[in-house]
């Protein structure tokens, strides 16, 4: 047997471990080169590793939910088993010296590109087929019981996105779809029992530790106040009736990420983050907008750099692409990092109001509640207007209350005259 061990890399920003979140192979299995072994996360992002060679696994280390360090054995591969199993095929070439193979790997931090299925033709025989899917694709149609292989897929080279998904299962392609709602009317309710047991590792673990920490560490202060959308809504109305047909719509959040950039040259101690180590708070100049964004991992926060000097529709590009990107689990580390503050919105699910955490070591978030049409004053008369709650949390040690409230305050005034927005 040739041995081959394949160590964790160094994954880099300071790294020592990796958390081993999922196991796509197991020992026994004969894997192909870059063909995805496992997912680990970080502090800062979630990786999948490639296999660096073509081979048979012997072992691997660590179960989901394990702490392996940096250069410990993560994986041996017997590599004349991939010459056996090829017969008479030309031999697997030799693979690349460590050091490039490590670094290779920390670079993939985006989806491999393919795992293996077998298909059974009419002969008998199996046939090897490349299923171009993300680990989390992956997982939701296993949970779904969706055949991939049944799925046709609309990305680059055939790649099942979450939207063939969507698709799939809209028409019954799992397995035991649910059954009709006259079949469901006539069903007998058993009762439930039983329990399930979930182990919180990987981005789960990453951000109850964060949020454990956030209200532990932190006196948050909130502030809710309610802001007139009914001129912002006319303006975003008035723009989408003439945007070039290839764009997308205009939604509220450009427009109040634009309105904050411009609120915070005024209140450098709201766009700040606090350095526990030092003891020190760092102000920023420049505005980088985390945008919380819900995917199938969990609540990720991609970040908008420089919102501040971007035109309206290029913020609004750039919040839907790194939103899209963190969504199909494609955000590489360094766009899931650096914000300077968070905004978060359940958009129609956005209620009256809420009590956003803060994102350490931020010590501001700004929460967008729905718009909604309400009867309220206005001149003295009763009349409709499209309102909206904005729900703001802020570090009660680094910003007093009174400047909270002035920030709230000018960020309302500008989305309640929205073509101030734009004024220099």
């Amino acid at each position: 047997m040739s041995r081959y061990v394949f160590k964790m890399p160094d994954l880099g920003e300071g790294t020592v471990s990796a958390e081993v979140v999922a196991w796509h192979v197991k020992p026994g299995d004969l894997v192909q080169e870059d063909q995805v072994m496992c997912e680990v996360m970080t502090e800062k992002a979630a990786v999948e590793m490639p296999a660096p060679v073509t081979g048979r696994i012997v072992s691997i280390q660590g179960e989901p939910g394990d702490m392996v360090a940096v250069g410990s054995e993560l994986v041996v591969f017997d590599t004349d088993a991939a010459s056996a199993a090829a017969g008479a095929a030309p031999a697997a070439k030799a693979p690349p010296p460590p050091e490039k193979q490590q670094v290779a790997a920390a670079a993939r931090t985006s989806p491999a590109p393919a795992s293996k299925a077998h298909e059974q033709n009419g002969t008998g025989t199996h046939k090897a087929a490349r299923i171009m899917a993300s680990p989390a694709s992956r997982r939701r149609a296993a949970e779904a019981g969706l055949d991939l292989t049944s799925v046709a897929g609309t990305g680059p080279a055939g790649r099942i996105e979450p939207g063939d998904i969507d698709s799939a299962l809209a028409s019954g392609a799992a397995q035991g779809s649910p059954p009709s709602m006259n079949a469901r009317a006539n069903e007998t309710r058993a009762p439930r029992n039983g329990t399930e047991e979930v182990k919180i590792i990987g981005l789960r673990r990453v951000i109850a530790e964060r949020l454990t920490e956030s209200a532990k560490s932190i006196p948050q202060y909130s502030y809710v106040e309610e802001v007139d959308l009914t001129r912002l809504e006319a303006l975003r109305k008035h723009l989408n009736d003439r945007r070039p047909a290839s764009a997308p719509p205009l939604t509220f959040l450009p427009f109040i990420v634009a309105a904050l950039a411009r609120t915070l040259g005024k209140f450098p101690q709201c766009n700040a983050l606090y350095d526990s180590a030092r003891g020190v708070l760092v102000k920023h100049n420049a505005v980088h907008v985390g945008i919380a964004t819900q995917t199938p991992q969990g609540l990720k926060v991609p970040v908008v750099r420089n919102a501040e000097s971007r035109a309206l529709h290029d913020l609004a590009a750039e919040i839907r692409r790194v939103s899209e990107a963190a969504r199909n689990n494609k955000s590489p580390r360094e766009e899931l990092t650096g914000s300077t503050i968070t905004v978060t919105s359940l958009g129609k699910l956005g209620g009256i109001a809420s009590t956003p955490m803060i994102n350490m070591p931020e010590v501001s978030i700004i929460g967008i509640n729905k718009a909604i049409e309400r009867a309220v004053v206005v001149d003295g008369q009763i009349t409709v207007r499209l309102m909206m709650n904005l729900s703001s949390s802020f570090d009660h040690r680094f910003v007093d209350g009174y400047d909270c409230a002035l920030m709230i305050q000018a960020l309302k005034d500008l989305i309640e005259q929205p073509a101030t927005i734009f004024i220099d």
